[in-house]
Protein backbone atom coordinates (compact mmCIF):
# COMPACT_ATOMS: atom_id res chain seq x y z
CA UNK A 1 0.00 0.00 0.00
CA UNK A 2 1.61 3.59 -0.83
CA UNK A 3 1.45 5.54 2.13
CA UNK A 4 1.78 9.33 1.00
CA UNK A 5 -1.82 10.20 1.90
CA UNK A 6 -1.91 8.30 5.39
CA UNK A 7 0.94 10.55 6.53
CA UNK A 8 -0.39 13.95 4.99
CA UNK A 9 -3.79 13.12 6.96
CA UNK A 10 -1.83 12.66 10.10
CA UNK A 11 -0.42 16.49 9.87
CA UNK A 12 3.59 14.71 9.03
CA UNK A 13 5.67 15.29 6.17
CA UNK A 14 6.47 12.63 3.59
CA UNK A 15 9.89 12.38 2.60
CA UNK A 16 10.76 11.25 -1.14
CA UNK A 17 14.31 10.40 -2.01
CA UNK A 18 14.68 10.58 -5.56
CA UNK A 19 18.11 8.16 -6.97
CA UNK A 20 17.38 9.73 -10.81
CA UNK A 21 21.59 9.26 -12.00
CA UNK A 22 23.00 8.83 -8.90
CA UNK A 23 23.16 5.21 -9.36
CA UNK A 24 26.25 6.26 -11.53
CA UNK A 25 25.41 3.04 -14.05
CA UNK A 26 25.76 0.30 -11.18
CA UNK A 27 22.55 -1.39 -9.73
CA UNK A 28 24.58 -1.88 -6.68
CA UNK A 29 24.62 1.99 -5.90
CA UNK A 30 21.09 1.97 -6.31
CA UNK A 31 20.28 -0.52 -3.63
CA UNK A 32 22.63 0.91 -1.58
CA UNK A 33 20.82 4.35 -1.42
CA UNK A 34 17.87 2.42 -1.30
CA UNK A 35 19.05 1.15 2.11
CA UNK A 36 20.81 3.90 3.44
CA UNK A 37 17.05 6.13 2.30
CA UNK A 38 15.64 4.16 4.52
CA UNK A 39 17.95 4.44 7.15
CA UNK A 40 17.95 7.98 7.45
CA UNK A 41 13.80 8.41 7.64
CA UNK A 42 12.72 8.38 3.72
CA UNK A 43 9.20 7.29 3.23
CA UNK A 44 9.72 6.59 -0.29
CA UNK A 45 12.58 6.01 -3.13
CA UNK A 46 11.50 7.44 -6.00
CA UNK A 47 13.12 6.51 -9.69
CA UNK A 48 13.08 7.61 -13.37
CA UNK A 49 11.47 5.22 -16.32
CA UNK A 50 12.46 5.80 -19.81
CA UNK A 51 15.14 5.53 -22.34
CA UNK A 52 16.46 7.66 -24.60
CA UNK A 53 14.53 7.28 -27.64
CA UNK A 54 11.73 7.47 -24.90
CA UNK A 55 12.27 10.39 -24.45
CA UNK A 56 14.16 12.61 -27.19
CA UNK A 57 15.85 11.20 -30.80
CA UNK A 58 19.40 10.50 -31.75
CA UNK A 59 19.77 13.65 -33.20
CA UNK A 60 22.87 16.25 -32.97
CA UNK A 61 21.88 19.64 -34.43
CA UNK A 62 21.34 22.85 -32.29
CA UNK A 63 17.71 21.96 -31.00
CA UNK A 64 19.21 18.76 -29.21
CA UNK A 65 22.06 20.42 -27.64
CA UNK A 66 22.12 21.87 -24.02
CA UNK A 67 23.75 25.63 -23.99
CA UNK A 68 24.41 26.29 -20.70
CA UNK A 69 23.87 25.30 -16.86
CA UNK A 70 24.94 21.91 -15.16
CA UNK A 71 24.81 19.94 -18.47
CA UNK A 72 26.21 22.54 -20.95
CA UNK A 73 27.47 20.66 -23.80
CA UNK A 74 25.20 17.47 -23.63
CA UNK A 75 23.08 16.08 -26.77
CA UNK A 76 19.88 15.22 -24.85
CA UNK A 77 20.10 11.94 -26.28
CA UNK A 78 23.25 11.32 -24.66
CA UNK A 79 22.52 12.73 -21.01
CA UNK A 80 19.50 10.70 -21.03
CA UNK A 81 21.67 7.84 -21.64
CA UNK A 82 23.97 8.66 -18.91
CA UNK A 83 21.36 9.46 -16.31
CA UNK A 84 18.51 6.99 -16.93
CA UNK A 85 17.98 3.67 -14.95
CA UNK A 86 17.93 0.35 -16.53
CA UNK A 87 14.44 -0.96 -17.21
CA UNK A 88 15.77 -4.66 -15.57
CA UNK A 89 16.93 -3.26 -12.81
CA UNK A 90 13.49 -1.47 -11.65
CA UNK A 91 11.51 -4.75 -10.32
CA UNK A 92 14.83 -5.18 -8.30
CA UNK A 93 15.06 -1.64 -6.86
CA UNK A 94 11.47 -1.98 -6.08
CA UNK A 95 11.79 -5.38 -3.99
CA UNK A 96 14.22 -3.86 -2.22
CA UNK A 97 12.11 -0.99 -1.33
CA UNK A 98 9.81 -3.41 0.25
CA UNK A 99 12.41 -5.01 2.47
CA UNK A 100 13.28 -2.02 3.36
CA UNK A 101 9.93 -0.91 4.57
CA UNK A 102 10.02 1.97 2.34
CA UNK A 103 7.40 2.87 -0.70
CA UNK A 104 8.37 2.46 -4.43
CA UNK A 105 7.62 5.33 -7.39
CA UNK A 106 9.00 6.28 -10.06
CA UNK A 107 8.31 9.16 -12.94
CA UNK A 108 7.29 7.24 -16.52
CA UNK A 109 7.91 9.93 -19.63
CA UNK A 110 5.60 8.02 -22.02
CA UNK A 111 3.32 5.53 -21.85
CA UNK A 112 5.15 2.57 -22.57
CA UNK A 113 6.91 3.41 -19.39
CA UNK A 114 3.61 3.49 -17.81
CA UNK A 115 2.69 -0.10 -18.88
CA UNK A 116 6.11 -1.12 -18.08
CA UNK A 117 5.51 0.29 -14.10
CA UNK A 118 1.98 -1.39 -14.10
CA UNK A 119 3.08 -4.86 -15.08
CA UNK A 120 6.11 -4.46 -11.83
CA UNK A 121 3.41 -3.44 -9.72
CA UNK A 122 3.87 0.57 -8.74
CA UNK A 123 1.30 2.13 -6.78
CA UNK A 124 1.57 5.52 -7.43
CA UNK A 125 3.24 8.00 -10.43
CA UNK A 126 4.92 10.84 -10.30
CA UNK A 127 5.08 13.45 -13.16
CA UNK A 128 8.03 15.25 -13.89
CA UNK A 129 7.80 19.36 -14.13
CA UNK A 130 8.93 19.08 -17.39
CA UNK A 131 5.94 16.88 -18.78
CA UNK A 132 3.55 18.83 -16.88
CA UNK A 133 2.19 20.35 -20.14
CA UNK A 134 2.34 16.50 -21.53
CA UNK A 135 -1.69 16.05 -21.11
CA UNK A 136 -2.16 13.02 -23.18
CA UNK A 137 0.45 11.22 -20.47
CA UNK A 138 -1.15 12.70 -17.43
CA UNK A 139 -4.12 10.89 -18.34
CA UNK A 140 -2.58 8.03 -19.25
CA UNK A 141 -0.93 7.58 -15.84
CA UNK A 142 -4.00 8.81 -14.23
CA UNK A 143 -6.32 6.77 -15.78
CA UNK A 144 -4.82 3.76 -13.97
CA UNK A 145 -6.20 5.13 -10.59
CA UNK A 146 -3.42 5.78 -8.52
CA UNK A 147 -2.04 8.36 -6.70
CA UNK A 148 -0.90 11.42 -9.12
CA UNK A 149 2.19 13.61 -7.78
CA UNK A 150 2.61 16.11 -10.10
CA UNK A 151 5.86 18.66 -9.87
CA UNK A 152 5.20 21.86 -10.98
CA UNK A 153 8.13 23.48 -12.21
CA UNK A 154 7.75 26.11 -15.24
CA UNK A 155 4.23 25.88 -15.03
CA UNK A 156 1.61 28.98 -15.21
CA UNK A 157 -1.58 28.49 -13.27
CA UNK A 158 -3.45 27.85 -16.14
CA UNK A 159 -1.02 24.70 -16.75
CA UNK A 160 -1.13 23.28 -13.62
CA UNK A 161 -4.68 23.43 -13.87
CA UNK A 162 -4.91 21.89 -17.04
CA UNK A 163 -2.53 19.16 -15.49
CA UNK A 164 -5.16 18.74 -12.63
CA UNK A 165 -8.04 18.87 -14.83
CA UNK A 166 -6.72 16.00 -17.19
CA UNK A 167 -6.41 13.95 -13.84
CA UNK A 168 -9.72 14.66 -12.52
CA UNK A 169 -11.28 14.36 -16.35
CA UNK A 170 -10.61 10.21 -15.94
CA UNK A 171 -11.73 9.91 -12.23
CA UNK A 172 -8.80 10.69 -10.58
CA UNK A 173 -8.71 13.10 -7.71
CA UNK A 174 -5.74 11.33 -5.49
CA UNK A 175 -3.53 14.74 -6.70
CA UNK A 176 -0.69 15.98 -4.82
CA UNK A 177 0.99 19.39 -6.43
CA UNK A 178 4.93 19.71 -6.08
CA UNK A 179 5.68 23.26 -5.73
CA UNK A 180 9.44 23.18 -7.96
CA UNK A 181 12.16 25.54 -9.14
CA UNK A 182 13.44 23.96 -12.18
CA UNK A 183 17.17 25.10 -12.16
CA UNK A 184 19.97 22.65 -10.91
CA UNK A 185 20.35 24.09 -8.71
CA UNK A 186 17.89 26.27 -7.84
CA UNK A 187 18.55 29.13 -6.14
CA UNK A 188 17.25 30.52 -3.04
CA UNK A 189 15.66 33.91 -4.60
CA UNK A 190 13.93 31.96 -7.30
CA UNK A 191 12.11 29.39 -5.57
CA UNK A 192 9.12 31.43 -4.94
CA UNK A 193 7.96 28.70 -1.58
CA UNK A 194 4.90 31.12 -0.92
CA UNK A 195 3.07 29.84 -3.70
CA UNK A 196 2.44 26.23 -1.38
CA UNK A 197 -0.56 27.71 0.21
CA UNK A 198 -2.10 29.84 -2.53
CA UNK A 199 -1.85 26.94 -4.56
CA UNK A 200 -3.13 24.96 -2.24
CA UNK A 201 -6.03 27.49 -2.30
CA UNK A 202 -6.22 27.41 -6.15
CA UNK A 203 -6.18 24.36 -6.86
CA UNK A 204 -7.81 22.36 -4.09
CA UNK A 205 -5.78 19.72 -3.52
CA UNK A 206 -2.47 19.12 -1.17
CA UNK A 207 1.08 20.60 -2.15
CA UNK A 208 4.80 19.80 -1.54
CA UNK A 209 7.59 20.45 -2.45
CA UNK A 210 10.35 19.00 -5.12
CA UNK A 211 13.51 21.02 -3.81
CA UNK A 212 16.77 21.36 -6.14
CA UNK A 213 18.15 24.01 -3.96
CA UNK A 214 21.53 22.61 -1.80
CA UNK A 215 20.94 21.97 1.75
CA UNK A 216 18.36 21.79 3.91
CA UNK A 217 16.60 25.35 4.00
CA UNK A 218 14.82 25.18 1.06
CA UNK A 219 12.88 22.45 2.52
CA UNK A 220 11.85 23.87 5.87
CA UNK A 221 11.01 27.01 4.97
CA UNK A 222 8.46 24.66 2.56
CA UNK A 223 6.84 22.50 5.33
CA UNK A 224 6.87 25.55 7.56
CA UNK A 225 4.72 26.79 4.57
CA UNK A 226 2.63 24.00 4.58
CA UNK A 227 4.53 21.58 1.92
CA UNK A 228 3.19 18.23 2.80
CA UNK A 229 5.83 16.36 0.71
CA UNK A 230 9.05 16.61 0.39
CA UNK A 231 11.67 15.67 -2.38
CA UNK A 232 15.40 15.32 -2.71
CA UNK A 233 17.69 13.79 -5.14
CA UNK A 234 19.96 11.84 -3.06
CA UNK A 235 23.33 10.50 -3.70
CA UNK A 236 25.84 8.42 -1.38
CA UNK A 237 28.70 10.77 -2.33
CA UNK A 238 28.92 13.69 -4.72
CA UNK A 239 32.12 11.93 -5.23
CA UNK A 240 30.79 9.77 -7.08
CA UNK A 241 30.01 11.36 -10.27
CA UNK A 242 26.74 11.07 -12.28
CA UNK A 243 24.64 14.00 -14.32
CA UNK A 244 22.81 14.94 -11.16
CA UNK A 245 25.39 14.00 -7.77
CA UNK A 246 26.63 18.15 -8.54
CA UNK A 247 23.03 19.41 -6.98
CA UNK A 248 21.93 16.21 -4.78
CA UNK A 249 21.89 15.68 -1.30
CA UNK A 250 24.07 12.77 0.47
CA UNK A 251 22.29 11.07 2.83
CA UNK A 252 23.64 12.09 6.25
CA UNK A 253 22.63 15.59 4.94
CA UNK A 254 19.33 13.53 3.94
CA UNK A 255 18.18 12.35 7.87
CA UNK A 256 19.22 15.62 9.04
CA UNK A 257 17.21 17.61 6.52
CA UNK A 258 14.61 14.54 7.85
CA UNK A 259 14.51 16.27 11.46
CA UNK A 260 14.87 19.49 10.61
CA UNK A 261 11.85 19.18 8.16
CA UNK A 262 9.93 17.23 10.97
CA UNK A 263 11.22 20.38 13.61
CA UNK A 264 9.79 22.41 11.65
CA UNK A 265 6.36 20.92 11.08
CA UNK A 266 6.09 21.31 15.28
CA UNK A 267 7.28 24.78 15.55
CA UNK A 268 4.74 25.84 12.21
CA UNK A 269 1.54 24.50 14.17
CA UNK A 270 -1.05 26.71 15.32
CA UNK A 271 -3.16 28.78 15.94
CA UNK A 272 -3.05 27.35 19.17
CA UNK A 273 -3.30 29.61 21.78
CA UNK A 274 -3.34 27.36 24.56
CA UNK A 275 -0.44 27.25 27.17
CA UNK A 276 2.03 24.28 27.36
CA UNK A 277 2.68 22.96 30.37
CA UNK A 278 6.48 23.91 30.82
CA UNK A 279 4.74 27.90 29.66
CA UNK A 280 1.98 27.56 32.53
CA UNK A 281 5.39 26.96 34.95
CA UNK A 282 6.63 30.70 33.79
CA UNK A 283 3.71 32.39 34.61
CA UNK A 284 4.71 32.93 38.15
CA UNK A 285 7.46 35.24 36.61
CA UNK A 286 5.12 37.61 35.36
CA UNK A 287 4.76 41.07 36.31
CA UNK A 288 1.91 41.83 38.82
CA UNK A 289 1.00 44.23 41.70
CA UNK A 290 2.91 44.42 45.05
CA UNK A 291 3.06 46.10 48.43
CA UNK A 292 6.95 47.93 47.98
CA UNK A 293 6.15 49.65 51.09
CA UNK A 294 4.61 48.28 54.40
CA UNK A 295 0.83 49.93 54.21
CA UNK A 296 -0.88 50.67 57.76
CA UNK A 297 -4.50 50.03 57.33
CA UNK A 298 -6.72 53.67 56.25
CA UNK A 299 -3.48 54.49 54.55
CA UNK A 300 -3.94 55.81 50.87
CA UNK A 301 -2.51 53.31 47.84
CA UNK A 302 -0.38 55.04 45.64
CA UNK A 303 2.30 54.40 43.06
CA UNK A 304 4.86 54.62 45.45
CA UNK A 305 3.77 51.82 47.76
CA UNK A 306 2.14 49.76 45.12
CA UNK A 307 4.37 49.06 41.94
CA UNK A 308 4.12 46.29 39.20
CA UNK A 309 7.28 44.14 39.70
CA UNK A 310 7.76 39.99 39.22
CA UNK A 311 6.94 37.79 40.46
CA UNK A 312 3.14 37.09 39.37
CA UNK A 313 1.04 36.26 42.98
CA UNK A 314 -0.56 39.68 42.31
CA UNK A 315 -3.18 40.39 40.22
CA UNK A 316 -2.43 42.36 36.81
CA UNK A 317 -0.98 45.12 36.30
CA UNK A 318 -4.28 46.80 34.43
CA UNK A 319 -6.41 46.86 38.04
CA UNK A 320 -3.06 49.39 38.97
CA UNK A 321 -6.14 52.62 38.37
CA UNK A 322 -8.40 50.77 40.61
CA UNK A 323 -6.53 50.78 43.54
CA UNK A 324 -4.46 53.94 43.42
CA UNK A 325 -6.34 56.51 45.79
CA UNK A 326 -8.09 54.36 47.77
CA UNK A 327 -7.88 53.72 51.38
CA UNK A 328 -6.63 50.22 52.80
CA UNK A 329 -8.86 47.87 54.62
CA UNK A 330 -5.84 46.15 55.58
CA UNK A 331 -2.63 46.33 56.81
CA UNK A 332 -0.20 45.40 53.66
CA UNK A 333 3.21 44.33 53.95
CA UNK A 334 5.93 45.02 52.17
CA UNK A 335 6.45 42.45 49.55
CA UNK A 336 2.83 41.19 49.77
CA UNK A 337 0.88 40.60 46.46
CA UNK A 338 -2.13 42.44 46.08
CA UNK A 339 -4.74 39.89 45.71
CA UNK A 340 -8.00 40.08 44.01
CA UNK A 341 -9.62 39.95 48.09
CA UNK A 342 -7.96 43.06 48.40
CA UNK A 343 -8.84 44.62 45.27
CA UNK A 344 -12.57 43.43 46.16
CA UNK A 345 -12.66 44.82 49.41
CA UNK A 346 -11.76 48.50 48.16
CA UNK A 347 -14.18 48.30 45.27
CA UNK A 348 -17.13 46.73 47.80
CA UNK A 349 -16.31 50.01 50.22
Amino acid sequence: MFRMFEKINCGLPYFIAEISANHAGKLENALEIVRRSAAAGANCVKIQTYTADTLTIDCGNEHFMIDGGLWDGYRLYDLYQDAGTPWEWQARIKEECKRCGVDFLSTPFDDTAVDFLERIGCEAYKIASFELVDIPLIEYAASKGKPMILSCGMGSPEEIQDAVDSCRRVGNSQIVLLKCCSEYPADWADMHLGNIPDMKRRFGVDVGLSDHSMGSMGAVVGAALGACVIEKHVCLSRDIKSPDSAFSMELDEFAQMVQDVQNAKLIARGPDYALSEKEKNSLVFRRSLFAVKDIAIGEELTAQNIRSIRPGQGIAPKYMPALVGKKSKRAIQRGEPITREILEELRNF
